[in-house]
Formats: structure tokens, C-alpha cells, sequence
């Protein structure tokens, strides 16, 4: 008979943690589906629709029966528009099409840079608070993380010194994410030249994770660690996607940027695994790349109300006795510290949700207990709600 236990399952099974962000997103759709009224700060989601050009793209390639297996790393010309993208915006010198993957999503992405270069025993240094997936992803390839934590204290940034003492002959990779999912946290320049040199000087491979890269708020610009010298671009692996600049979310289009043996292995991967990512979809991501004129007044247009909405809720939550809460200058979140109000994160969203209908992701998950991540990418009316709610439940969380 089939032992149909837990115990059966692969070792990869066994230790792998589900994503705690889709997890409370589930839940609080679950309780929206049954008649309650939840304010949900949980996911990682832009509200806003798809721009219509971009539709449009995806519309005509169906039509004209772009329905059949594409080539594994990408549509040619998207891999071409991509790698222009990358040259011109991005600073990075001398890449080439072939060196461009479009993946099934930006998480894709992530797994596939850190399954081409981490065998079972590498060490991956992981800032935290980090991409709740990243931790995990490191496991699936076999490898060991690496934490090294960074507070609000130090701008949710970890520095070279830190960096230098978290290097051992197993190390051989560093995962870096500016702007910040949870943090909104973003690098400056300086601050990344100094963190990149550290990694070149001990040989890493560096996976940038550049999926929020023109969410930026406050005059602050974005840097891409590959563009510091040809030694970096070879280093880095630069991973990021239509997701979150888009709104495609549900597209599942992610991209990755590597050397030429890197991305090399990477298609081959995505060849033996998801083949290619969904042949129309590319087509859109197309339209986005080649219309950048229309995409940069998109993107402007959700960046707009999104900065409104950053600032309310950073006043909202800075007005909570017991929150502390640094400001925010990329992505769409905030990362606010609660830990003197009594009880532990987990338990605070827990009980916030129950009573309050509030849905926060806790800390913990982002290996920061102590700390809750609030996304406002959702209305102005949710937030108005969910900040009395959260003023409501704070005033009374040490009785409970």
C-alpha cells in the first residue's frame, strides 16, 4: 500500500514554506467571497488594469494565431527589444539578445538564475528583510541561506562591512532587491558600487532583482549593479518582469539578464520545465517595449495615484501610537515596526483580520518579526478604512 504521509514526500516537498503573501491574499479573498467587508493590504498587486495598447497586442497576436510553441528564452523580437531596453535605460554595455530570457513570471526568473549557478551546499547571502520566496528558492536548488539582517535603524540596508563578515568559502552568491519588497528600501548608488565591489573582490554571482525598478518616488533613481564596469555586468544576473510596472500580474512574463553561459543555462532550463513563457503574452510585453512613449505615460499615471496613496498611509500609520514607520521610496509598500505593541506579528495580523477584517502580512515571513507589510496598491477608500480599523485595533491589542 502507498504510504500517502508527509513522510513520503520529496525532502524538496518537506522543506519548502508556502508564500506567506499569497497566503493571506487567499484569505482575505476567501472572507470578501463570503460577505465580509476586508480591507486588504496583503497583496503584491497593482488595482489598476493592463494598459489597453498592451491588451490590444495580445488580442491581435490571437487572432492572427500566435497560439503555438515559441522559441525557449523568448520571442526574438522581444528578446532584441528587451536587450535595447537594457543598454539604453539600464547602462548595461555591450549586451546582446542572446544574453536576454523572457521566463513564465519574475519569479520564474529568480528561480532559474539561482538553479543555473547554486549547487546543494552553496551559500546565498539574503539581506533581510528580504522577497519571502528568495529563502526558499535557495533551498529548492539544494543551497544554504544567508541572512543578514538590516532594520529600519540602517534604512533596511545592509553595508560592506556586514556583507565581508557574511563571506565564507561556500558562499557564492548575493541576492540583492532595490526598490525593496517589503521595504520600499532603495540603494543609492554609492552604496551599491561599495556592496557590488565587495562581491566582485570574493567571486559571487550577484542576482539583482529589479522588478520594482520604476516604481520610484522623492526625485530617487534607480541603479542597476551590472552597469558599474564589464566585470559586473559579467557577475550579475539581472532579473524582472512586466508584473508590477504593468500591471500584467496574472500575465506571468518575468525576464533575466545574464552572461552568456549563464543565460545559456537558464533557456535550457526553462526548455526542460516550463518550455517557453505563453506565446501571445509575448506579444503584449512587445507592444510595452516598443511603444515606450505610451508605457512611460502609464507607468506615470499609476505612479501618480500610488504616491498619493504612499504618503496617506505613511501619515495614517505614523499617527498610530506604538508604529513607527520609515518613509518609503520605491515600490508600493510599507514596512512599519510594531513590536511595542505586545504581542507578535503573526499573532497581530491573526487577530487584526479576525476582529478588525484587516489583512497585513506579518513580518516574520520577511524575516523581520516585529515588522508588518502593508501594500497600497489597493484603493484610497480601503486605506481610509483599513487605518481607522488598524487605530481601532492598536488602542485595544495589549488587552487582548
Amino acid at each position: 500500500m502507498t504510504d500517502t504521509s508527509s513522510n513520503n514526500l520529496s525532502s524538496w516537498a518537506r522543506n519548502v514554506a508556502p508564500s506567506p503573501t499569497l497566503a493571506v491574499d487567499a484569505k482575505a479573498k476567501a472572507l470578501k467571497a463570503a460577505g465580509e467587508d476586508v480591507c486588504g493590504f496583503g497583496a503584491g498587486e497593482p488595482d489598476f488594469d493592463t494598459p489597453e495598447f498592451i491588451k490590444a497586442a495580445c488580442v491581435e497576436a490571437l487572432n492572427a494565431g500566435k497560439t503555438k510553441y515559441a522559441p525557449a528564452p523568448g520571442i526574438p523580437e522581444l528578446r532584441a527589444a528587451l536587450a535595447e531596453k537594457y543598454r539604453t535605460e539600464n547602462k548595461i554595455v555591450g549586451l546582446e539578445p542572446s544574453q536576454v530570457i523572457v521566463s513564465p513570471g519574475g519569479k520564474f526568473s529568480c528561480y532559474l538564475a539561482i538553479l543555473a549557478t547554486i549547487s546543494p551546499g552553496d551559500e546565498v547571502i539574503i539581506p533581510a528583510p528580504y522577497w519571502v520566496s528568495y529563502p526558499e528558492m535557495v533551498k529548492l536548488a539544494g543551497g544554504v541561506p544567508k541572512i543578514v539582517f538590516a532594520g529600519q535603524e540602517s534604512g533596511f540596508k545592509i553595508n560592506p562591512d556586514q556583507l565581508r563578515a557574511a563571506i565564507t568559502p561556500r558562499t557564492r552568491m548575493l541576492i540583492l532587491n532595490s526598490p525593496s519588497n517589503p521595504t520600499g528600501a532603495i540603494y543609492e548608488e554609492n552604496e551599491l558600487a561599495a556592496l557590488v565591489e565587495v562581491a566582485l573582490e570574493a567571486g559571487l554571482f550577484i542576482m539583482s532583482d529589479e522588478i520594482y525598478e520604476y516604481l520610484l518616488y522623492d526625485g530617487v533613481q534607480h541603479v542597476s549593479p551590472a552597469s558599474f564596469s564589464k566585470e559586473a555586468a559579467e557577475a550579475t544576473i539581472t532579473v524582472a518582469g512586466f508584473s508590477k510596472t504593468f500591471s500584467m500580474t496574472g500575465w506571468r512574463l518575468g525576464t533575466l539578464v545574464a552572461n552568456p553561459q549563464v543565460a545559456t543555462a537558464v533557456a535550457s532550463l526553462q526548455s526542460q520545465t516550463s518550455s517557453n513563457a505563453t506565446t501571445f503574452a509575448q506579444y503584449g510585453a512587445l507592444a510595452a517595449m516598443e511603444n515606450w512613449e505610451s508605457s512611460k505615460t502609464a507607468i506615470a499615471g499609476m505612479l501618480e495615484v500610488f504616491d498619493r496613496r504612499r504618503l496617506r498611509l505613511l501619515e495614517g500609520l505614523r499617527a498610530i501610537d506604538g508604529i513607527e514607520c520609515a518613509r518609503a521610496q520605491g515600490a508600493f509598500y510599507l514596512f512599519p515596526k510594531m513590536e511595542s505593541l505586545g504581542m507578535s506579528a503573526e499573532k497581530f495580523a491573526t487577530k487584526l483580520l479576525e476582529t478588525e477584517k484587516v489583512a497585513i502580512v506579518p513580518g516574520e515571513g520577511f524575516g523581520a518579526p516585529g515588522y508588518m507589510r502593508l501594500s497600497y496598491a489597493t484603493s484610497d477608500e480601503v486605506i481610509e478604512k483599513g487605518l481607522e480599523r488598524l487605530t481601532r485595533f492598536c488602542a485595544n491589542c495589549r488587552k487582548i
